[in-house]
C-alpha cells in the first residue's frame, strides 16, 4: 500500500507514531503512582481496580472493531478519530469530581486507545519491510522505555507536590502533535472497493458478549455474589452472544475478527502467551505501588522510582529482542523474555516487609527486561505473519488480547486482593470494627501518621500477607507463560500464504 512513501515522509510519519506511543505509554505509567492518592481523594479502595478496568474493558472491546475498520477504510481516519476521543477522555478525567465520574471518563479514554494502539503498529507494518520493522520496534520501545521512566517520576511528583489531576492532562499536547503529523504526511493509496460490507452483526454480538463477560469477571465476588441472578445472567448473555459471534464470523464476507488468523500457528500461540503476560503486567503496575506505599511506608515519588527500572529493562529487552528475532527466530527470542519474567516473578514472591529496597529495584528491572523481549516478538509476529488485507485485524487481535489479559488480570487479581484483605481482617482479633477508610489511610503517608501505631502495624501486616499471596499467583502464571511459548516455530515470522488466500 505505502511502498511508494518517500523517505522524508516516512521520517515524519515515524515521528508521529513515536509521539503517539509516548502519549499512550506515559498515560499508563503516570496513573499507577496516583492510585493511592485518588483513593485518598474519593475513597473506596474496592473501586481502585475499576480505574484500570474501565479503560481496559472499553479498549479491549473496541480494538478488534477499529482494527477491521482500518482494513476497510484506511489507517489514517481511524487514527485521527481515536486520538480525538482519547484526548477528550483525558481532559474529562482531569476534571472528574467523583470516583464514578473518573471511571466513566477512563472508559471514554479506553475507546480512543482501542483505535490508536493497534493502528499505530499497523501503520508500521504498512510502511516498513520486515527487516526494518525490527529496528523500528526497537525505536518505539525506546520511546516506551523513556516515557515509562519519566511517567512514574512525573506521576509521583504531581501527586506529592501538585495534584493527581495533572496526570491526565499531561499527554494532551503530545496527542495534538501526533494528530497533525499523521494528517500532514500519511497519504494512503488504497484500492477503492465497489462495495464494502461492514460486519455490523459481528461487531454488535462481540461488543455485547465481551462487555457482559468482563463485567461479570470484574464484579464477581466483590460487588455481587457469583451465584447472583445478575452475574448468572451476564454469563449466559456472554455465552449466547459470543457463540453467535463465532457463527457470524464464519460466514461474514468481511468478518470483524477473521477466525482464520487462529489457524496460523505463531499467532495462536502468541495469543495465549500475550494474554498471560499482560495479566502479569497489570498486576505488577497496579499492586506494587500498594506494597511500596502501604507496606514499606514510602511516598508516591518513591513508588514511581521503584517502577522505573522496569522501564529501563523494557527498553534494553525490546532493542535486543528486535535484533535477536531476525537470527534466532520467534521461539528462542520469546523464551529468553519469559525466563526473565519468571525470574522477576519468583523474586517478588519471596520478598517481605523487611526486604531491602534495592532488591525490589533488581526484580522490577528483570521483569521489564523480560517484557521487552516477549512483547516485541508478539508484535512482530502479528505484523509479519499476514499480508496487508489482514494486517489491521491481526495487529488489532494482538492488541485486543493484551487488553483482554490486562482486563481479566486486574479483575481477577483485584478480587483476590480484596477478598484476602477482608478474610484476614475477619480472622484478626480486635479488628472486627475496622472500616474501609482505615485501609485507605494506610496508603496515604498523611493518613497513616494519624493512625494509632498498633492499628497501623496490624493493617500493614494484613496488606503484606495479601500482596504476598498475589505475588505467588503471579509467579505461577509466569511459569505457565514460559511453557506456552515453547510451541512457537523457531523461524523468523513471515506471511502465511495459505491463510492469506483462504476464505474466512
Amino acid at each position: 500500500m505505502n511502498s511508494g512513501v518517500q523517505q522524508s515522509q516516512r521520517k515524519f510519519i515515524l515521528i508521529g507514531i513515536l509521539v503517539s506511543t509516548f502519549l499512550s505509554a506515559i498515560e499508563g505509567t503516570v496513573t499507577g503512582p496516583a492510585g493511592p492518592a485518588i483513593i485518598s481523594s474519593f475513597g473506596g479502595m474496592k473501586l481502585l481496580s475499576w480505574i484500570f478496568t474501565a479503560f481496559l474493558l472499553t479498549m479491549a472491546v473496541s480494538t478488534p472493531i477499529f482494527g477491521k475498520v482500518s482494513d476497510l477504510y484506511g489507517r489514517k481516519p481511524v487514527f485521527q478519530i481515536g486520538s480525538a476521543v482519547f484526548l477528550i477522555g483525558s481532559l474529562l478525567c482531569s476534571f472528574s469530581q467523583s470516583m464514578e465520574q473518573l471511571i466513566i471518563f477512563r472508559a471514554i479514554q479506553g475507546i480512543g486507545a482501542g483505535a490508536i494502539v493497534p493502528v499505530t503498529f499497523t501503520i508500521i507494518g504498512d510502511v516498513y519491510r520486515i527487516e526494518e520493522r525490527a529496528k523500528i520496534q526497537g525505536m518505539i520501545s525506546s520511546v516506551w522505555g523513556i516515557s515509562s521512566l519519566i511517567g512514574p517520576l512525573v506521576g509521583g511528583y504531581f501527586v506529592d507536590y501538585l495534584n493527581w489531576r495533572w496526570i491526565f492532562g499531561f499527554n494532551v499536547p503530545f496527542g495534538l502533535v501526533a494528530m497533525w503529523l499523521i494528517a500532514r504526511y500519511l497519504h494512503e493509496n488504497r484500492d477503492k472497493r465497489e462495495k464494502t460490507q461492514v460486519d455490523v452483526a459481528g461487531a454488535g454480538t462481540f461488543t455485547l458478549g465481551m462487555t457482559a463477560l468482563l463485567f461479570a469477571l470484574a464484579t464477581g465476588g466483590q460487588y455481587f455474589s457469583w451465584s447472583s441472578p445478575l452475574l448468572l445472567g451476564c454469563f449466559i448473555l456472554a455465552a449466547v452472544c459470543l457463540s453467535a459471534f463465532i457463527f457470524i464470523e464464519n460466514r461474514a464476507a468481511e468478518p470483524m475478527l477473521p477466525l482464520k488468523l487462529f489457524r496460523i500457528r505463531d499467532i495462536s500461540v502468541s495469543t495465549v502467551a500475550s494474554f498471560l503476560t499482560s495479566a502479569l503486567l497489570i498486576g505488577l503496575t497496579t499492586y506494587t505501588p500498594l506494597w511500596i506505599q502501604g507496606v514499606m511506608g514510602k511516598n508516591a515519588t518513591m513508588s514511581g522510582l521503584t517502577m522505573a527500572p522496569m522501564s529501563i529493562g523494557w527498553l534494553f529487552g525490546s532493542v535486543f529482542g528486535s535484533r535477536l528475532i531476525l537470527t534466532a527466530g520467534s521461539r528462542k527470542t520469546s523464551a529468553v523474555g519469559l525466563v526473565g519474567i519468571v525470574l522477576g516473578a519468583l523474586g517478588l514472591a519471596f520478598i517481605t516487609g523487611s526486604t531491602p529496597h534495592y532488591v525490589l529495584l533488581i526484580y522490577t528491572f528483570i521483569y521489564g527486561l523480560g517484557f521487552g523481549y516477549s512483547t516485541t516478538v508478539f508484535t512482530i509476529i502479528a505484523q509479519s505473519s499476514v499480508g496487508y488485507s489482514l494486517r489491521g485485524a491481526s495487529t488489532a487481535l494482538n492488541t485486543f488480547v493484551r487488553s483482554l489479559g490486562q482486563t481479566v488480570g486486574v479483575a481477577v487479581l483485584g478480587s483476590w486482593i480484596n477478598l484476602s484483605i477482608a478474610s484476614r481482617i475477619a480472622r484478626q482479633p480486635g479488628l472486627e470494627h475496622v472500616k474501609q477508610d482505615e485501609i485507605n489511610q494506610l496508603l496515604s503517608p498523611e493518613g497513616s501518621k494519624n493512625m494509632p501505631g498498633e492499628l497501623w502495624n496490624q493493617l500493614k501486616h494484613i496488606l503484606e500477607g495479601s500482596l504476598h499471596s498475589l505475588y505467588v499467583i503471579m509467579a505461577v502464571i509466569a511459569v505457565v507463560s514460559l511453557i506456552s511459548v515453547l510451541a512457537l516455530r523457531n523461524t523468523v515470522p513471515s506471511p502465511d500464504e495459505d491463510a492469506e488466500s483462504e476464505k474466512a
